[in-house]
């Protein structure tokens, strides 16, 4: 079976207040799209397509060839979006996951469960539901008396009963991809924000005698999406917590995990200790053995095994094994990329300020 994926990221994101276009605001050291992209790519048949409006030079010079690329020049809403990908698409056979740009706590794993629902149902789509305390701002899900969606209706369009609906939609959503773009030029913008809403193709096709489907997310945060800077730091702090703790499962010690800062693409090996106010970053590399910390910030380097780093700044450098770093040390080297399994192309440590 085909699968394909639709990532939405073409909203400008006014309540950011920013002029850095929204899906390209870091949440633990990679833009948002990165962390979707990421969760996507490996599911699709094709390269994902990317829906761009507001600051599309920004995204397709972060994520580059890997995605395809559909330009919405009004965003008239999320089926407008989804419309704007079918030269790409609406020709094909299988499934196709849509899911919104500005979501980076959704997992792999969690939208491989999603499409086997979707399949093993027979369905013509599938939403993405969670039950969470407090669905303000949420499209709710709209159930008859055996339990079947219904519909999904906005947060703006809502009754107050409706409101009262605990099962929300994380806007993420598997279709069979015929029956989606045979469905959206039928969707109308006869709704309080006149716009054309993508969820609205799940009523039509229950009108049409189609299955829909719904599979409650495990972590209802996976389809938690970032308004203003309010989430951004939320959302920052859930990640984060997400890392941390998939290192220490894999033997890494964190003596506190909340004073802890470790980005998304920090690699750590077993017995190593961190100790807190350590911040690891950008494509870090540490071995085995070490002790990092307290108050370290290594950006961009490789710890060789059994070295020590405390109350001190490493920058693009290698640090050989069984050196003492610090304190109060500044390692640096020119920042740069490598990719040799054995770091000989990383710069060697240069120190000041500090002993080794």
């Amino acid at each position: 079976m085909n699968i394909h994926a639709i990532v939405l990221a073409a909203g400008k994101g006014t309540r950011m207040k920013s002029s850095l276009y929204k899906v390209m605001h870091p949440v633990c050291g990679k833009p948002m799209i990165e962390h979707v992209v990421a969760a996507v790519e490996d599911l699709a048949f094709h390269k994902p397509v990317v829906v761009i409006g507001h600051g599309a030079e920004a995204v397709m010079h972060q994520l580059g060839n890997r995605v395809q690329y559909a330009h919405q020049q009004e965003q008239l809403g999320t089926a407008h979006a989804v419309w704007m990908c079918r030269e790409a698409l609406e020709k094909q056979d299988g499934m196709t996951i849509v899911l919104n740009g500005d979501t980076p706590l959704v997992q792999k794993e969690t939208l491989n469960q999603l499409l086997s629902y979707h399949q093993e149902r027979g369905a013509a789509a599938t939403v993405l539901t969670a039950i969470v305390d407090d669905p303000t701002g949420y499209g709710r899900i709209i159930r008859d008396e055996s339990g079947n969606v219904r519909r999904i209706v906005e947060e703006k369009d809502a009754t107050l009963g409706q409101k009262k609906v605990c099962e929300i939609s994380t806007g993420i959503f598997c279709f069979d991809n015929r029956k989606l773009f045979e469905t959206i030029p039928q969707v109308s913008n006869d709704n309080a924000q006149g716009e054309y809403y993508l969820p609205d193709v799940l009523a039509i096709l229950q009108e049409q005698g189609c299955l829909i489907g719904a599979y409650a997310a495990a972590n209802p945060d996976e389809g938690a999406g970032v308004n203003d800077r309010i989430q951004l730091a939320q959302m920052e702090n859930k990640l984060r917590k997400r890392i941390n703790e998939r290192h220490m499962k894999n033997g890494v010690t964190i003596i506190d995990p909340a004073a802890t800062y470790i980005e998304a693409d920090v690699v750590i090996g077993l017995d190593t200790v961190i100790y807190p106010g350590s911040y690891l970053s950008g494509r870090t590399r540490i071995a085995d053995g070490c002790a990092i910390g307290p108050n370290a910030h290594i950006l961009d380097s490789v710890i060789s095994s059994r070295v020590q780093v405390s109350s001190s700044t490493v920058v693009g450098s290698k640090v050989p094994m069984n050196t003492i770093v610090g304190p109060y040390a500044f390692v640096g080297g020119e920042v740069q990329e490598w990719q040799n399994s054995d770091d000989s192309q990383a710069p060697k440590a240069q120190m000041t300020g500090g002993r080794c």
